[in-house]
């Protein structure tokens, strides 16, 4: 592979975009295909024919031999089941390469193989996957060659939703529809479509693959469930931005590449706080294409690792004691006419229709906090939020000193005459230029800030998909703009009403602004005594998402069914407690098959070395029988706990009601493993490292 990469000649070579299909395809079909793509016309068959068959040899040409249906299951990863291009051989034996229309359009994986959360029985098996036009094709290349994958949503037979891809873009659709008619209230008539945009910014871990594979914690859950922590761990912060390493540059490098070649705009790379620790960040996209480009650019993450005898950890909390992993989720919504309805401009307390779309998500985001919590939930997560490393599981907003001026003005008079300008930031070096200095500063403590002409939701897990919180926040914006387009409509004073219904959501969601340290136990009393819930576990969210307050929501725009929200909510019990048992059974694996046999064999070591000693000479021998004592009052811990622990797991696997097994398994089992992990990594801080069955934190984290 050259050195020397030429990324506009690259960039988007593998991807069917719409150059491609303005290169290709008739100039009507391609029009056709566009009023489609924009949501203006339903997908014509005649129209797919001819797009599969263009589609088809500009992969061919690509070294395709195969295609697939590229969609977005409820396991939170893709699936996609491959055909070739091969047909039935003729009379002489010759093969051609088709792909139809109807191919294009439609799949049939097996429905009932994947979560469904009752919405479909086992022996009902049957399940489409739709093409979706909005989100381009691309080639993907790995072992198997080259595969056409076309992104498509995923619906049971019945109807249902069983993916991310049909409710994101029911979602998309409510926000489009209110958002516009918000706009046509200020006198907007040129735009004609709003788009949620975002950039998710991607934190990962780095180790070596041959230490990964010594390890069956990490093999098995994707964290490490004992481990000791190294003399240095991220205290001193130099790996923050610090210079990038030759081994890892040379993987950023292949990661970039492949990405420029799927389309994908990587723009940012640096080290995160934590040792092995780092960040990848797209340019904004339409928030479809986002979500699976974030999608496709975990799998090149862990893909292109593998190329560099790495391994690519993705899980939220991987390692203990240090930072865990996120994925800043920053959301906005622009026109298709390039309008930011989340820009301020400078004078944002004279900009009405701001000053409206920014109340309005603050009562959405007040109302529905429980929702977007939810939308954050994973096993992973737990290890996260709250913990002083990541935004506390606690909803607020931050607006920064500019914009919560402006709304306090809003709330005490009911109208914002001044705004606080950004000034400039002397350096006080001669040699140095003085910076224009903006009027807000950062708070990364708070979940939900507002960072310029956008919102940044920080609570996401690493390892999920964005899809979820995208969802729930297109549709109570969505909601919220309706109520105002509501009242709005039917004012007889427009300008008089704008103004009162801005001071209104001001005034009566305040609570959820917050600009201070999310982190301190004061905002923990503070926001109690504000009334904002304190959700600190996915298990104790989940409820939030089959609320009546939830079920009228998401009907009412049409984004999800009672029995959609209900499925999911099984679903969500179910893969808690798939994944906490899967931790607890590693865990008695590890500890009665390595630790518990190492650790005997380093007390029998150390008793032979007492013996030996006091054969041959008269020698003090106490530290020795000390540090035998330590060791063996551990083991004896560590074998009390083990025995718990696969009495709850066994009592656990046995229970059937979804929601109840898995608060069993955050009550009791986890309890059971941090009881375990306690003892045994004190033992690891004693027993010798050779007779240690695995890789400590220190080989894993600054070894890479």
């Amino acid at each position: 592979m050259s050195d020397v990469i030429n990324v506009a000649e690259i960039f988007g070579e593998s991807v069917f975009n719409d150059n491609v299909m303005k290169e290709r395809l008739p100039k009507k079909i391609y029009a056709e295909l566009r009023k489609t793509i924009e949501g203006r016309k339903e997908l014509d068959p005649m129209v797919a024919e001819v797009v599969a068959e263009a589609m088809k040899e500009w992969a061919i040409e690509k070294g395709a031999t195969h295609f697939t249906h590229w969609f977005q299951p409820l396991t939170g990863v893709t699936a996609e089941k491959h055909d070739s291009f091969v047909s039935a051989p003729d009379e002489k034996g010759k093969i051609m390469m088709e792909f139809s229309g109807k191919e294009l359009i439609k799949g049939e994986p097996d429905a009932s193989s994947f979560p469904s959360g009752g919405l479909r029985a086992t022996f009902e098996a049957r399940g489409y996957t739709a093409w979706d036009c909005t989100s381009p094709a691309f080639i993907r290349r790995g072992a198997a060659g080259a595969t056409l994958c076309i992104p498509t949503a995923f619906c049971s037979y019945t109807g249902e939703a069983l993916d991310q891809k049909t409710p994101l873009l029911r979602s998309m659709e409510a926000i489009n529809q209110q958002s516009l008619r918000l706009l046509k209230l200020f006198g907007n008539k040129t735009s004609k479509r709003v788009t949620p945009s975002v950039g998710p910014e991607q934190e990962y871990f780095l180790v070596d693959r041959e230490k990964f594979t010594k390890r069956k914690d990490l093999i098995f859950t994707g964290r490490t469930l004992f481990g000791a922590m190294p003399p240095k761990g991220q205290e001193l912060e130099d790996h923050y931005f610090g210079s990038i390493r030759e081994r890892i540059g040379a993987y950023m490098k292949d990661v970039n590449e492949e990405l420029w070649k799927l389309g994908i705009t990587s723009k940012t790379q640096h080290n995160e706080v934590a040792p092995a620790q780092h960040e990848i960040a797209p340019i904004y996209a339409e928030v479809n294409i986002a979500v699976d480009h974030n999608q496709l650019i975990m799998s090149t993450l862990r893909k292109v690792a593998h190329r560099h005898g790495l391994k690519c950890l993705l899980h939220e909390k991987p390692f203990a004691g240090v930072n865990g992993s996120g994925k800043h989720n920053n959301w906005s919504l622009t026109t298709n006419d390039g309008i930011n309805l989340l820009e301020p401009g400078k004078t944002p307390h004279e900009n009405i229709q701001f000053l409206l779309v920014l109340t309005c998500i603050l009562k959405a985001v007040d109302k529905h906090a429980d929702l977007l919590r939810e939308s954050a939930a994973d096993v992973g997560n737990d290890h996260r939020l709250g913990a002083n490393e990541a935004p506390p599981a606690i909803i607020s907003v931050f607006l920064g000193e500019q914009l919560q001026d402006v709304l306090s003005q809003l709330i005490s008079t009911g109208a914002a005459t001044h705004s606080i300008a950004g000034g400039t930031l002397e350096t006080g070096v001669k040699t140095l230029p003085n910076l224009a200095k903006d009027a807000t500063d950062r708070n990364r403590t708070s979940p939900f800030a507002f960072t310029g002409n956008k919102f940044e939701f920080r609570m996401v897990g690493s390892a999920d998909s964005i899809a979820s919180p995208n969802i729930v926040l297109n549709t109570i914006v969505a909601e919220t703009f309706a109520e105002a387009c509501d009242a709005l409509e039917k004012a007889e004073d427009f300008d008089l009403a704008v103004h009162d219904l801005i001071k209104k959501y001001a005034t009566e969601h305040q609570r959820i602004v917050f600009n201070g340290n999310g982190y301190s136990e004061e905002w923990v009393e503070e926001a109690t005594r504000r009334g904002l819930p304190n959700i600190t576990s996915m298990v104790e969210a989940i409820p939030a998402l089959i609320t009546d307050k939830a079920v009228k929501l998401f009907e009412t725009f049409g984004v999800f069914t009672k029995a959609e929200l209900e499925s999911r909510a099984e679903i969500r019990y179910e893969a808690y407690s798939k994944a906490i048992n899967i931790e607890a059974r590693a865990m008695i694996d590890i500890a009665g098959k390595q630790i518990v046999p190492s650790v005997i064999k380093y007390t029998t070591s150390l008793a032979q070395s007492i013996n030996s000693i006091k054969a041959a000479c008269d020698a003090d021998v106490s530290t020795q029988v000390e540090l035998l004592n330590e060791t063996s009052d551990l083991l004896s811990e560590t074998k009390v706990a083990l025995s718990k622990l696969i009495d709850v797991t066994t009592r656990a696997s046995e229970m059937e009601e979804p929601k109840a097994q898995a608060l069993f398994y955050k009550d009791e089992v986890k309890v059971a493993m941090d009881a375990l992990r306690a003892p045994v990594d004190k033992l690891e801080m004693i027993v010798d490292k050779d007779m240690w069955p695995m890789p400590s934190y220190g080989d894993l984290i600054f070894e890479v």
